[in-house]
């Protein structure tokens, strides 16, 4: 099982170093001492405890799908010729860019600062590990 120290697991959390020390201090995320003496955290307990601090901003468009993977965000960028566009949206941390008709962007009214919700449903997904 690999193991996060202080450092790499406020990376992977958004937050600062200090943050991961008050939350081990405060016993809210557990932590041992690597050969070292240093403090590091087990991979495991860090998905669980990411995923327990992990906030949904909740989909305002009331609408029941299928869909599970739901960005809420705002529109930061639309680049439209005659035909096609691209509109990219700032999700929480994450970027997400589509591709559609510009037909599309008119009739939804997408533009820089419009509350949108980004849905991806896709039978494949890439994951990849580091090295």
């Amino acid at each position: 099982m690999p193991y996060f120290r202080v450092a790499e697991a406020a990376r992977l959390l958004g937050v600062s170093d200090d943050t991961v020390r008050r939350w081990i201090d405060a016993g809210q995320l557990s932590a041992e001492a690597d050969g070292a003496g240093r403090k590091v955290v087990d991979g495991a307990v860090l998905a669980g405890f990411a995923k327990g601090q992990a906030t949904e901003v909740p989909d305002p468009s009331g609408v029941g799908r299928s869909a599970r993977n739901r960005f809420v965000g705002l529109v930061t960028s639309v680049v439209a010729d005659t035909v096609m566009a691209q509109v990219e949206l700032q999700c929480g941390p994450h970027r997400v860019v589509s591709l559609m008709s510009s037909e599309a962007v008119r009739e939804m009214g997408l533009a820089p600062g419009v509350l949108a919700v980004a849905l991806v449903k896709a039978t494949q997904v890439i994951v990849e590990t580091p090295g």
